[in-house]
Formats: C-alpha cells, sequence, structure tokens
C-alpha cells in the first residue's frame, strides 16, 4: 500500500505521517501511532476498550506463532471492515477508535 493512498484513507482524520516499522509502515496522527501496514495489509490500532467494535464487524486480529513456545501471540492490531475502504466516513470512525486506542496505550 504506498504513502499516497494511506494519506486518502487517513484524510478525515487529518495529517499522519508515515515511518518504516517491522519491515513494514507505522502510520502515526498528533505523534500517536494508529495503524501499521504488515506485508502490504492495513492494520488499525485497538485495545480492551474498542476491540469488541472491531470483532463485531467481522475484522481480524493480528496474530502470530511464537517462536520461543509456538504459542499463538495476539498483537493490538486489526483488519477493516472492506465497506471502510471505500466509505471516507466510514473509515474516519475507525481510524478515530484507533487514535483513541493509540491515546489510551500511550498514558
Amino acid at each position: 500500500m504506498d504513502n499516497e493512498r494511506i494519506a486518502e484513507l487517513f484524510e478525515g482524520l487529518g495529517p499522519v505521517s508515515i515511518r518504516k516499522l517491522f519491515g513494514g509502515k507505522g502510520i502515526y496522527f498528533d505523534g500517536v501511532i494508529v495503524a501499521i501496514v504488515l506485508r502490504g495489509e492495513l492494520l488499525l490500532k485497538a485495545d480492551a476498550q474498542s476491540a469488541s467494535e472491531f470483532e463485531a464487524a467481522g475484522c481480524r486480529q493480528w496474530t502470530y506463532t511464537g517462536s520461543r513456545h509456538g504459542k499463538l501471540v495476539a498483537m493490538p492490531y486489526w483488519s477493516i471492515p472492506d465497506s471502510a475502504f471505500d466509505d471516507p466516513d466510514e473509515m474516519t470512525v475507525w481510524a478515530r477508535r484507533a487514535y483513541e486506542a493509540g491515546r489510551r496505550a500511550g498514558k
């Protein structure tokens, strides 16, 4: 996913900065990480307060198998509902949730 498309998706939230992260990209708004792009997939930040909304919308949580004990590790990033990619207003709602989760995590 190119930086121009990322900026377009987050337009409703405001100007984002994009930095290299984990072999992918970190997307920041107002100094707070709100999303990552990993292996070409855009994932939004969530937390205990907002994860249920992502789950209810049919989003997938980013998980991977840990190398130490082979256990599944769940990360605080979730996929975006497909409909949000084509609806700027809906994308803004999800981006704000991600920003709020990022702010809570930073406290």
